[in-house]
């Protein structure tokens, strides 16, 4: 664990991380409800807060520094068995062999990651903030991630705001403000970021699809020759909730008819 953090992605950790404590640091820094609460000695809010960051920042760590499910040759046969039980002998699809990294049978939804250089199980895509990949393994945990860290970035905009002073001027308001001017366009902007992502992987999680499946339909065997929209492996909002976040392995396809992806 600590050579993969200390390997190319060391230096996107430590801005996030850098970045996320510089960010706090200013909140309590300066006149906020943070810094009010402090002051009259109510320090439930504070700690809460603190709590809260500590939080993303360990989920943050644990979603990037996890195996996201990376095929290992000598275990590829026993998915590639548990996979075509399945599904009905007539119709199990022929194991696709990687062209990249050699593998002799290609899981059904794995992909080739570029920048990894590794085959993933149920690949999703590949975050450059994390500096990983998400999938099998540690989707559900980003998406965990994801919640925990625009409730402390929707907190940390109301704490920001509470602390902006009133000035005699524009010039004196915005000396006065500017680190917390800064921070709160850090915020905002991260923040949309993180509803829009945590929206859009609630949605494929719900009709049990990956980003690499839904942006690159016409390019993957089982999907693009299918006059339906929907997933081979959608089995219902309730089934597809449970299975991402409380199985989250390989699921039998609802029609039997599906192939290796490309």
């Amino acid at each position: 664990m600590v050579q993969n953090m200390f390997r190319s992605g060391f230096l996107v950790r430590a801005s996030h991380t850098l970045l996320t404590w510089v960010i706090t640091l200013i909140l309590f820094l300066h006149n906020t409800d943070l810094r009010r609460c402090e002051e009259r000695g109510e320090l439930l809010l504070p700690v809460l807060f603190f709590l809260l960051v500590m939080l993303s920042v360990l989920f943050y760590f644990a979603v990037s520094l996890m195996d996201p499910g990376f095929v290992l040759s000598d275990s590829v046969k026993a998915a590639s068995e548990e996979e075509e039980s399945m599904i009905p002998q007539s119709s199990t699809p022929r194991p696709r062999r990687c062209g990249y990294c050699l593998l002799q049978q290609q899981p059904m939804r794995a992909k080739h990651c570029p920048t990894c250089q590794r085959c993933v199980r149920r690949f999703d895509h590949h975050c450059p903030w994390m500096e990983n990949c998400v999938g099998e393994r540690n989707h559900r945990w980003f998406l965990v991630y994801l919640l925990v860290q625009l409730l402390a970035l929707l907190w940390a905009l109301h704490i920001a705001l509470s602390g902006l002073a009133p000035g005699a001027s524009w010039d004196l308001w915005l000396r006065a403000n500017c680190f917390l001017l800064a921070a709160l366009v850090v915020l905002g902007v991260f923040s949309a970021v993180v509803l829009l992502l945590l929206g859009i992987h609630l949605y494929l999680a719900s009709v049990n699809c990956t980003t690499w499946e839904f942006v690159s339909r016409h390019r993957v065997s089982y999907l693009k020759n299918r006059g339906d929209e929907r997933s081979p492996f959608d089995r219902g909002l309730l089934c597809n909730l449970w299975d991402f976040f409380c199985a989250c392995g390989a699921a039998a396809p609802r029609d039997g008819g599906v192939a290796n992806s490309v």
